[in-house]
């Protein structure tokens, strides 16, 4: 019996749209302060983006610790500051600093 077979576009584009849900479902689930929910689709969502070699997009990559993979909610489970240019972003869970830089346009 044959399988229908899906073209690597197709479940390319099929994985961005499940990343971004997931990464909507886990914004909704920390809000609610459900953050081990919320860590848990960040974890599914990495690993989507590894199987089907799909990038996380800029906005969403922000979004969580590179250190533990947990979800950042400023305020709640991460602490943001501005200094000399960067943006420095401090995971209360893993205790780690990530830092962004700000592009100065000239």
């Amino acid at each position: 019996m044959a399988r229908n077979q899906i073209s690597k576009s197709e479940q390319k584009k099929i994985a961005e749209k499940r990343i971004k849900k997931l990464f909507y479902l886990a914004e909704k689930n920390a809000l609610d302060k459900q953050f081990d929910l919320a860590d848990r689709y960040i974890k599914i969502a990495r690993k989507i983006s590894m199987r089907y070699l799909v990038p996380i997009p800029k906005y969403y990559k922000r979004r969580f610790c590179k250190h533990c993979y947990n979800y950042l909610l400023p305020g709640e489970n991460c602490r943001v500051r501005i200094n000399n240019g960067k943006v420095l972003i401090y995971c209360n869970n893993c205790k780690k600093l990530s830092r962004i830089v700000i592009n100065k346009k000239s």
